[in-house]
């Protein structure tokens, strides 16, 4: 077995009522293509803040398959690129990656505030850079068909941790790279890993960061109590090797250096009982979502397929492979909705979990859920 039963007594889930933010309506043959604001990817929260502030981010922004443009919303003048391999409609070219400040009340999560991310050029946006695998694994185009150009500093946010000096450390799969970003959104630094050159930024992660598999990049973060240690985990194992774990590094806030590695191992993949029954799942098809720092050396790690997530917790005072403990899974409470991407501490008794609307592209809502235990975690 790859994990120990440590649910705290039964758990209680309460879905928190939300709204998403209205982001554009777009007219389309179809009717309108209603885009509102994502803020799934990853969730987090420090110890200073008022009680029930959660800090939330999205990822790239709203982007559509070709296919799915014609069939859900008419826009058959895009057919002479349904065959172009990953290509992607963007509705909002200059979407602005952004993190929101929540406020988790006893019936309604609220938005405290929108925080936009600026890079020192200016605005970030969610389009690949040039020349990067990513703009080639998934060329995209406007609405009318038309290519976009590429953004040499742009980024698809997937995790957020809030550090106690007030900054934020946000990751991005293109890079893949690691940000501070200040109280205000303005990106004080950035990490690229060695021998990937981007301008403004440091290249002082690990080589080994290049070869995640594309679109499996760094997609959750914790930072430590302290805020001087970063956990960075990548959403799957690295190219080219088995489907079995994948690694979460420790890093030094300061220097950016390289203080541990740890194996994280998946499920068994037919142990996702509603993702197997639904298709076949196999062990590429298993991720990692976010992390979130508990105590010094124990963090909650999020893994799902689609329908099924569950929450472990793991020890992490010595590198290498992972002991893993069952805190809570969504296989006990069908109430959950798919597609969890987040989670967070709210207390010492309380987790905060979000589901991705990837944009309201489809109708998706972002869905709230406050977990709470009879025990301590």
């Amino acid at each position: 077995m790859t994990f120990r039963e440590g649910r705290v007594g039964n758990p209680k889930v309460t879905e928190l009522k939300w709204r998403d933010a209205p982001l554009a309506s777009v007219r389309t043959p179809k009717g309108k293509l209603r885009l509102t604001l994502g803020l799934g990817s990853g969730l987090s929260r420090r110890d200073s803040d008022p009680p029930g502030i959660v800090w939330a981010i999205g990822d790239r922004g709203p982007n559509l398959k070709i296919k799915t443009a014609m069939k859900t919303y008419g826009l058959d003048h895009l057919a002479p690129l349904a065959e172009r391999d990953g290509a992607k409609v963007l509705p909002l070219p200059d979407f602005q990656p952004c993190l929101a400040q929540l406020r988790a009340g006893k019936k309604r999560m609220h938005l405290e505030r929108i925080v936009p991310l600026e890079g020192p050029d200016g605005p970030l946006s969610g389009r690949a850079p040039a020349g990067s695998a990513e703009a080639a694994m998934e060329p995209i185009f406007d609405l009318a068909g038309r290519v976009l150009p590429s953004d040499l500093a742009g980024v698809d946010t997937e995790g957020v941790a809030a550090a106690p000096d007030g900054t934020f450390w946000v990751c991005e799969e293109y890079g893949p790279s690691l940000m501070q970003v200040g109280p205000e959104g303005a990106v004080l630094r950035r990490w690229t890993p060695e021998g990937h050159t981007l301008a403004g930024a440091q290249a002082l992660l690990p080589a080994a960061a290049q070869r995640r598999r594309l679109n499996r990049g760094f997609e959750g973060l914790a930072v430590s109590g302290d805020g001087a240690a970063i956990y960075a985990v990548f959403q799957s194992g690295f190219e080219g090797e088995a489907h079995e774990t994948t690694a979460i590094w420790k890093l030094d806030a300061v220097s950016g250096a390289l203080l541990a590695t740890y194996d994280y191992p998946f499920d068994a993949p037919d142990s996702f009982t509603a993702d197997a029954a639904a298709d076949s799942v196999e062990g590429k098809d298993l991720k990692v979502c976010d992390l979130s720092w508990v105590a010094p050396h124990r963090l909650l790690v999020l893994e799902r397929v689609s329908l099924s997530a569950r929450i472990y917790a793991v020890d992490v005072a010595a590198p290498g492979r992972l002991a893993k403990t069952l805190v809570f899974s969504t296989d006990d409470h069908p109430e959950i909705a798919p597609d969890l991407e987040g989670v967070s501490m709210l207390s010492d008794r309380q987790l905060l979990l979000a589901t991705d609307n990837d944009f309201g592209t489809e109708g998706a809502e972002t869905r709230f859920y406050r977990v709470t235990f009879d025990a301590p975690l």
